[in-house]
């Protein structure tokens, strides 16, 4: 159980091959080469939702790179609240502030890490067994645990607990939210986002207009007082402020409302989507076979653009997206 659940950990669902035995993307009309790029000088080793891992061991957040390095046995979970959070297989975990990178917090947590969130002096955990925690900083102690279902294989990109209203909202690994106070220790609140048997986890997490947004890669969720759920196999969801964007595995790019209602769709036979860009009128779409597609928020015209594309693993921000050593720029 552990060795499987630490393999899906270090692999991730964006790092891509290339397949002969399948049916491609091939657009039949292509404008211009992209020719947006800039070199990074190092490869990108591993990625979580809010950073990646360089292999010169320093860490590349969403807003800027980060002047920390984290150290050959542990692996980068998360950058949260102004801590980068590292941790080793057996869960010892180092916490490096950003602001004063001489300041560290190593702790003892005795067991791996699936992801955390840092608020205050309190540490939010998910535990690769699907346990969750809440851990003062200050006293070194466990607050609370709890137990959830285990799961037997999850897909890597794992959302992180999320510090809201006075209130922690775990996304869990076998497809649930739940809600806690973190003062009397109580669940509020489970929402079964989907029930499938592996691959099932929290991958996508918001809170847009009030509404909790969560996703699997099986279902989408929105809830406020009341719930709306939308079945979709996504591949990837961003957005833009007003809507949200998601990329299925069927090569569709569906723009929805916050409460799930469709507004529009596109479909590209065969696609295979790297990732997923909604920002201010444009939606960027990065394609397995090399190509980016750029298309209007309403999704009522795009082009399609060839890339500069080398194997490795994909990390999204609003610049653009970074693939391998360089970033295919969207500024």
């Amino acid at each position: 159980m552990r060795n499987l659940l630490l393999a899906t950990l270090s692999l991730s669902i964006v790092f891509f091959t290339g397949c002969s035995s399948k049916k491609v993307f091939e657009p039949e009309e292509t404008g211009k080469s992209w020719g947006q790029y800039k070199s990074m000088g190092d490869d990108i080793i591993d990625i979580t939702s809010t950073a990646a891992l360089l292999d010169n061991r320093k860490v590349l957040g969403k807003k800027t790179n980060i002047d920390i390095e984290i150290a050959e046995n542990y692996r980068l979970i998360a950058h949260t609240d102004g801590w980068v959070i590292s941790a080793t297989i057996d869960g010892k975990m180092k916490l490096q502030s950003v602001e004063d990178t001489s300041k560290i917090e190593e702790l003892e947590l005795k067991k791996t890490i699936a992801s955390a969130s840092i608020q205050d002096d309190i540490l939010a955990i998910v535990f690769a067994d699907n346990e969750l925690g809440l851990y003062s900083i200050s006293s070194k102690e466990f607050l609370m645990k709890e137990k959830v279902s285990e799961t037997l294989a999850i897909d890597s990109r794992i959302a992180s607990p999320y510090f809201v209203g006075g209130v922690v909202i775990f996304p869990t690994l076998d497809g649930k939210v739940i809600i806690i106070n973190p003062t009397t220790k109580k669940r509020l609140r489970t929402t079964i986002v989907s029930s499938e048997d592996n691959f099932n986890n929290i991958l996508y997490f918001n809170i847009i207009e009030e509404k909790v947004i969560a996703a699997t890669a099986h279902k989408i969720i929105s809830m406020d007082k009341k719930e709306a759920r939308a079945k979709y196999e996504i591949r990837n969801i961003a957005f833009n402020g007003e809507n949200l964007f998601v990329a299925t595995k069927q090569g569709e790019v569906i723009s929805l409302t916050p409460t799930l209602e469709l507004n529009a769709k596109l479909k590209f036979p065969f696609a295979h989507f790297l990732g997923l860009i909604a920002k201010d009128d444009k939606v960027y779409i990065l394609e397995k076979e090399g190509y980016l597609i750029v298309a209007s928020k309403d999704l009522s015209s795009y082009t399609i653009h060839s890339v500069s594309l080398d194997e490795g693993f994909v990390f999204v921000t609003d610049k653009g997206f970074f693939v391998h050593d360089e970033l295919i720029s969207i500024e």
